[in-house]
């Protein structure tokens, strides 16, 4: 079992950054590929972002590509997405997930979730 906490979301204006965290406990983080979903107001939860085991390769949609910037620290069990150049599309409820399979880009391939942050960007 892995326990996901996601911390960092607010309201923020349209050109704003936040940084999202994704705390985990419980088996070996470094065990687990980790990745970034959101899901917007009456849409489907979509892929952002996701970094392999040991932080070696990111991947990111192309909505998100070069504004957010996916990280992790393996020795403080963490997760991180940095947004840059936030729009009003970004809002949505973000959810950090594990993984054990490297099939980044597919949500049903992540195990464990955490329970979501509000993030809201106003125009």
């Amino acid at each position: 079992q892995v326990q996901l906490v996601e911390s960092g979301g607010g309201l923020v204006q349209a050109g704003g950054s936040l940084r999202l965290s994704c705390a985990a406990r419980g088996r070996t983080f470094s065990n687990y590929a980790m990745g970034w979903f959101r899901q917007g107001p009456e849409k489907e939860r979509e892929f952002v972002a996701a970094i392999s085991r040991s932080d070696t390769n990111t991947y990111y949609a192309d909505s998100v590509k070069g504004r957010f910037t996916i990280s992790r620290d393996n020795a403080k069990n963490t997760m991180y997405l940095q947004m840059s150049s936030l729009k009003p599309e970004d809002t949505a409820v973000y959810y950090c997930a594990a993984a054990l399979s490297s099939d980044y880009y597919n949500k049903n391939r992540y195990a464990y979730w955490g329970q979501g942050t509000q993030v809201t960007i106003s125009s």
